[in-house]
C-alpha cells in the first residue's frame, strides 16, 4: 500500500521491451535508502517490484497488463517519474490509501492558474468517473489529490506550489496522459452492494430508508 505522497522525482533511464513486457531502469536517490530486492516502489502510481538496484538506480519488470493499463509503455528515456516507497506499519498516512493498481488513464484537458494554485482539468472514461466525487480522493500519477469538481466528462484538482514543484504534475501540458487510481473504498462498497442492487429488481433485499434506520445508519 502507498499514501500518494511522492518522495522524489526520478527519471526513466532506459526501457527494454514493449507490449510483451518491459524492463525499466529508473534513476533515483531517496527511495534507494534501505532498499531490498523484492521491495515495492510506486512509479507514477504504478506498484512495481524492485528486481535489482545499484548506487543510483533500480530495475523493475512490467507485465503486459500493466503496460496496457498505464502510460509506462509510452514514457521516453529521460522522462521524470514520481516515486514513492511502500507504506510501513506505523508510518504516517499523509494522503489516502493507494494500492498502486492503476484503473486506467486520463488526459489533461486544460490547466490554469488560480492565485497560488495550479488547477488541472482531466478528461476521464465514464467507467472511472463514476467513482470520482467532489472533495473525494483520487491518485493521479501516484499523487494523492482532493477532487475540486466533477462533471460529465472529467474532474479538476488544484495543486499547491509544493505539489506542482515536487511532482511531475506541475510539468504536465494539455494532451498529456496520466495514470488514474480511483478511491479503493468506493470500489469495494460498490462491489458489496451489487447483490442488493440486483435483488432490488425483484423488490427483495432493497436498501430503503426504513432498513437503514432499523440498522442504526440513520
Amino acid at each position: 500500500m502507498f499514501t500518494g505522497i511522492v518522495e522524489e522525482m526520478g527519471r526513466l533511464k532506459s526501457r527494454e521491451g514493449s507490449g510483451a513486457g518491459a524492463r525499466l531502469i529508473i534513476t533515483a536517490r531517496k527511495v534507494l535508502e534501505g532498499l531490498k530486492a523484492g521491495d515495492s516502489i510506486a512509479v507514477n502510481g504504478v506498484c512495481l517490484t524492485v528486481t535489482e538496484f545499484g548506487r543510483d538506480s533500480f530495475t523493475a519488470h512490467v507485465m503486459p497488463e500493466t503496460l496496457r493499463k498505464t502510460d509506462l509503455a509510452d514514457l521516453p528515456p529521460g522522462q521524470p517519474v514520481n516515486l514513492e516507497r511502500a507504506l510501513t506499519l506505523g508510518g504516517r498516512l499523509g494522503g489516502h490509501l493507494v494500492s498502486g493498481h492503476i484503473d486506467g488513464t486520463a488526459s489533461l484537458a486544460r490547466r490554469r492558474t488560480e492565485g497560488n494554485a495550479v488547477v488541472l482539468f482531466f478528461q476521464a472514461p465514464a467507467a472511472l468517473l463514476r467513482y470520482v466525487i467532489p472533495k473525494g480522493s483520487v491518485a493521479v500519477d501516484g499523487v494523492s489529490l482532493t477532487v475540486a469538481s466533477v462533471d460529465g466528462s472529467g474532474f479538476s484538482v488544484s495543486l499547491i506550489p509544493h505539489t506542482a514543484a515536487e511532482t511531475t504534475l506541475g510539468r504536465k501540458r494539455p494532451g498529456a496522459a496520466v495514470n488514474l487510481e480511483v478511491d479503493l473504498i468506493g470500489k469495494y462498497v460498490e462491489k458489496l452492494l451489487q447483490p442488493y442492487a440486483a435483488a432490488g429488481n425483484t423488490g427483495e433485499g432493497m436498501i430503503t430508508a426504513a432498513l437503514l434506520q432499523e440498522n442504526g445508519f440513520i
